[in-house]
């Protein structure tokens, strides 16, 4: 068994920021299936999720000491990067306008990688993928309309005035569905 094997997510995020290229390929095998699982539910296409895939991993090699290795959780940074690139990627092919941007370090910082947060509860993928039954309880709980709301959001990335402009809806009607959505699941996992 490789010594990277036995190390946890944070030692191997620390040694990537030491540009270790086997602690790269460690978390790449870690954290690949589930990133592209995201990648690909929110782009639907294979070789878009791929490439968004293969960016994602790019932007850890080279942005790795924007990770804080007393306050974020490797987990949730890995994921939200996932997401984040992968809804821009989204946004960018919706919007012809958002396509001729310029990507460059100053959007990415800003937009791609991850906000700290200090309330944010560390998780590493074996806790997360225990977790994965008591999310899908709660959504499972939630009306139709609040699901879709919350795919609209999460996995689509689409703000208030989208999904507004999408259902036809008053701005602050859906600002109200998606709060009482958010407030609901959540209820329904602190009783899963």
């Amino acid at each position: 068994m490789s010594k990277y094997k036995e190390q946890s997510d944070l030692s191997l995020i620390k040694r990537i920021q030491k540009y270790d290229p086997r602690a790269l390929e460690e978390i790449y095998n870690r954290y690949s299936p589930i990133m592209y699982t995201l990648i690909k539910k929110i782009c639907g296409d294979e070789k878009t999720s791929e490439n968004i895939l293969v960016e994602v991993f790019k932007i850890i090699w080279l942005k790795s000491e924007q990770f804080d290795t007393k306050e974020d959780s490797v987990y949730s940074w890995l994921i939200t990067l996932a997401r984040n690139r992968a809804i821009d990627s989204a946004r960018r092919s919706r919007n012809s306008k958002a396509t001729q941007e310029f990507y460059n370090d100053e959007y990415e910082n800003f937009y791609i990688i991850p906000a700290r947060t200090k309330h944010e509860e560390k998780l590493d993928l074996k806790s997360a993928l225990s977790f994965k039954e008591k999310v899908e309880t709660a959504l499972s709980k939630l009306t139709d309309a609040q699901q879709y709301v919350i795919l609209l959001a999460y996995y689509e990335g689409l703000t208030i005035d989208e999904i507004s402009g999408k259902l036809n809806l008053p701005v602050e009607t859906v600002r109200s569905k998606v709060s009482v959505a958010l407030d609901n699941f959540n209820n329904h996992l602190k009783e899963a």
